[in-house]
């Protein structure tokens, strides 16, 4: 009797970068888009840089989960605008502060809220904000595994 084999499960998103440039062509599901570098850094700047589809996705999913917080509310937000910035900070006041370069990642993210709020309502929704499976997932910390395949093995289509 032969064992069963189970087939991976498809991967939503596929990277390629050639041997001459550092744009990457991207794609996830049925979308496709490039990812490059600024020129300053050797890539083309065709497109948005890794960390700026980072803060997008937080900022789409900080925007999404406020939209269905005050629909289901019925709330009048007219709009919702996200403004995020990415920087590296010295470590102030961190376990590891003995290495000179003691580095954390931040992330300052603005919210405006538009429509005829009451203080409560934005007070609230800025709470909300801070609850979007996106930053949840950052906040918690990634696990991440690799594999290294074979250069003959393929992806699936």
């Amino acid at each position: 009797m032969e064992a069963a084999t189970t087939a991976p499960a498809p991967y939503t998103v596929l990277v390629r970068v050639g041997p001459d440039a550092l744009m990457a062509d991207v794609q996830a599901g049925r979308h496709t888009y490039i990812i490059d570098e600024p020129l300053g850094v050797g890539g083309q700047d065709r497109g948005p840089t890794p960390y700026d589809l980072l803060l997008s996705a937080l900022g789409a999913c900080t925007a999404i989960t406020l939209r269905l917080y005050a629909t289901q509310k019925n709330w009048p937000l007219d709009g919702i605008e996200v403004r995020l910035r990415h920087q590296r900070v010295h470590v102030q006041d961190c376990q590891a502060c003995e290495a000179a370069d003691a580095r954390l990642d931040e992330i300052h993210k603005e919210l405006r809220l538009l429509g005829d709020l009451s203080e409560a309502q934005r007070q609230r929704l800025e709470q909300i904000s801070q609850k979007c499976p996106v930053q949840k997932t950052l906040l918690a910390g990634v696990r991440i595994s690799t594999r290294l395949l074979p250069a003959e093995e393929s992806f699936p289509a």
